[in-house]
Order: C-alpha cells, then structure tokens, then sequence
C-alpha cells in the first residue's frame, strides 16, 4: 500500500526555499521528504482539517455538513477531495468558506458515491495523496483515533508566508495576540477561517448577537470608539489619573475612594452641562440612589486594587504602577471583531483591514507600551468576567502575557508600539 504522490512525473515541483506557512506545514513537508508517512499522519491527527463546504446550504442548514469536492487531472477519473491545514487554507473569498473535523472523521463519513482520494495541500510541496475508502483509510484513520480530536492548545504560532509581521497591520493584529496565543491560532493570520465558517458564525450569534454586516458594523464600530466597557470602570480608573497627575504620580486608595464619594456627591446635586439644544442642568439625584452609587464604586475601587495587587505579586505589572485605562480590553477585542467578521463573512478583506488598523492607532494613543496595554486588557477582562476568583478568566491570560513578553518570536518583542 502506498501513500503520497502519484506516480513519477506527477506532482508539483519542490521549490529550492520553499518557506512552510507554519511549522505543521514543516512538519509534513519534512515527513513527506523522508517518507515517513506515520509521522505526516501523526500530524494530521494533531491538528485541525479543513474542507470547502457549499455557503448557502451551510446557511440553510448550519447542523449538516456539506461538503464541495474537487477535480484534480492527475488522479483517475479526476474527483478529489481536497483538504488543507491551517497555513494553506486559501484566502477568504465571499462565496468559498470551509469547516474543519480532525483526520478520523474523513474516513468515517466517506461514501461510496465520494472521490476515491483525499489530497492534502493541492499543489504544495507538502502535498499528499489518501486513497479514501476503505480499507486503506483505516491506516491513516488510527493516527487520529490515537491522538485524540485536535483542541487548541496556548502556544505562541505565526504565519510566515501571506501574512503581515510588521507595519499598521501586523500592529493592530498583535492587539488581539492575547486570545489568539491562548487559543494557538497564529497571531497575524489576517486572512481568517478561524474555527470554520459555520462556528464563526454560531460564536457571534451566541456571544454578540451578531447575525448581518450592518449589526457586525454597529459591534465594530462600538468596540473601536472604546464604548463596550462599562463606563463606571473608566469612571474610577480616570478620576485615579486625575488624582495621580495632581499629586505626583502615588494615589492612596482610601484616598481614591474618598474622592469618589465626593465626586459623586457633588454630581448628585445637578451639574451645568452642554447639549445640542444649549447649556442645561441635569436635575438631582436622590440620596439613597447616590450614596449606592458609591458604594458600588468604592466596591470597584477594592477589586482594581486587588486585582493590580495580584498583577504584581505574579509579574504582570511592574511594582508602583497602576492600570491607567481598560480601553484595551475593547480595543484588543475590536481586533478580534474585524477577523471573527471576515470568518463569518459579514465583512470583506479590506474592511476586516481597516478595522484592525484603526485598533492598532488606537491603542497607540491610550497606552505607552505594550505593557501597559496588555493589564489593561486582562484586568477589563477580569472585571467583565472573572468575578475576583482569579481563576482560567486570568490565570490564561497570565500565561499568555507571559509568553508574549518573553518568547523570541511574539509580535510584542518585534513591533514597535508606537
């Protein structure tokens, strides 16, 4: 039984420099080389599967699978079904979308009426050619039993060929490496397929209830103008650098909740404020609603102190510093948004783009570094979610901070934040 090109004379060239998109395409470059087919399928097994699916049918019936094969002259009667890892997918195109499954899936599915082969990476010079029907795709389909279905794994991954590494839009794409780390996508895949068409679409519909282009534009465009986070979040942390530009740079935090009531209060009481239809003044708050207020802002004021106190103690943020803004947690997201749109086709390339770029600008002029930008992302994350249980919503994020600020290879290390 044999496995990989068809027969002599046939298959692409290998270019002399040939540059794998990603290490999974080394890897099964490096095993087709050497003809070790246990180890390419092994590397199958470990990493998603990608197929063409038909857009509308998937649209109409997103729980069903279904599937678009191929036409390749160098197989008999010329039906393929062609697959790709994640580092050859092709660009997104409006009416081409694809799904993933792990390698065992391929044989369990396979019908008569199907291609007889399966061609990983048309046309690459990690190419390789399964005969699909049984019983050769037992041999290739225990690989994957053994390995288990692929789950994403926190890992530090980049796209070396038909993706940005530096520039505006390399920038923007390192403001959402702290999910895409955590999640082992690589960083800077601007042409994104993400977790396939139809779970991209499924995510923005649970998390976002984003369901069009115009309701994906309303996200985009509230993410970027830094509107998602709560404002009273914003509320304490900017009257903190108010405190801290007046005072020279330390804030005491009885201090700090103190000036809070006292802001508060006087707000309360009416305050002159300019509208399109002039100067007015807003009427007053009762005092129960006030004194309320307040202590749901002291109350906040404990967690941001708790959670900087914990920041320290783990090596996130540096000693003596203070977060200044969680803008980050809705710029980094806006980042996230522009691709999670072109995966679910709500936006195009080019808007997918400028969104990220825009991100990019602005997080440049809210924060100094990097560093700074990453704890305000995890602490408006932790706010949002965590709950003060320090548990997976920060601890993963620790994590990836941690890679980010010291691995060789992260964007963090490589670009320029301003």
């Amino acid at each position: 039984m044999s496995f990989g090109p068809p027969p002599a004379g046939f298959g692409p060239p290998v270019p002399p420099a040939w540059t794998p998109p990603t290490e999974v395409e080394r890897a099964l470059f490096e095993a087709k080389s050497r003809e070790d087919w246990a180890a390419y399928f092994d590397t199958l097994a470990r990493n998603r599967v990608y197929f063409e699916i038909r857009r509308d049918k998937a649209d109409a019936r997103p729980s069903n699978t279904h599937v678009v094969f191929g036409h390749d002259p160098r197989v008999a009667g010329g039906a393929v079904w062609a697959v790709y890892t994640e580092g050859m997918l092709p660009a997104p195109e409006p009416h081409r979308v694809f799904d993933w499954n792990d390698l065992a899936w391929f044989a369990r599915v396979w019908a008569p009426t199907d291609p007889p082969m399966i061609v990983v990476n048309p046309g690459s010079p990690c190419e390789a050619f399964l005969p699909s029907a049984p019983p050769h795709s037992a041999v290739w389909a225990q690989h994957s039993e053994r390995a288990g279905f692929p789950s994403y794994r926190t890992e530090l991954r980049t796209l070396r060929v038909g993706a940005p590494l530096h520039g505006p839009v390399a920038h923007g794409l390192a403001c959402s490496a702290l999910l895409f780390v955590h999640q082992g996508l690589p960083w800077n895949a601007m042409a994104y397929h993400g977790q396939g068409y139809p779970a991209e679409r499924h995510m923005l519909r649970e998390w976002w209830g984003v369901t069009s282009h115009q309701e994906w534009q309303a996200q985009q465009r509230a993410l970027l103008a830094t509107d998602m986070a709560n404002s009273v979040w914003e509320f304490a942390l900017g009257l903190r650098r108010t405190i801290a530009r007046d005072f020279g740079g330390y804030v005491d935090t009885a201090y700090w909740r103190d000036a809070a009531a006292r802001v508060l209060r006087n707000r309360a009481e009416g305050e002159t404020v300019i509208t399109p239809d002039g100067v007015t003044r807003t009427s007053p708050v009762p005092q129960a609603e006030t004194e309320a207020r307040i202590k749901g802002v002291q109350h906040l004021i404990g967690r941001i102190t708790r959670y900087e106190a914990r920041m320290r103690a783990d090596g996130v943020l540096e000693e003596n510093r203070y977060i200044s803004s969680v803008d980050a947690w809705d710029l980094g997201r806006a980042s996230n948004m522009a691709r999670w749109g072109l995966g679910a086709r709500y936006c195009d390339l080019a808007e997918a783009e400028a969104a990220v770029v825009e991100a990019g600008r602005s997080a440049a002029r809210s924060y100094k570094s990097w560093q700074d930008f990453s704890v305000g992302y995890i602490l408006g994350r932790c706010l949002h979610f965590d709950d003060e249980e320090f548990g997976d919503w920060y601890g993963d994020m620790v994590t990836v901070h941690r890679i980010l600020m010291s691995e060789p290879g992260s964007p963090w290390l490589n670009i320029p934040f301003r």
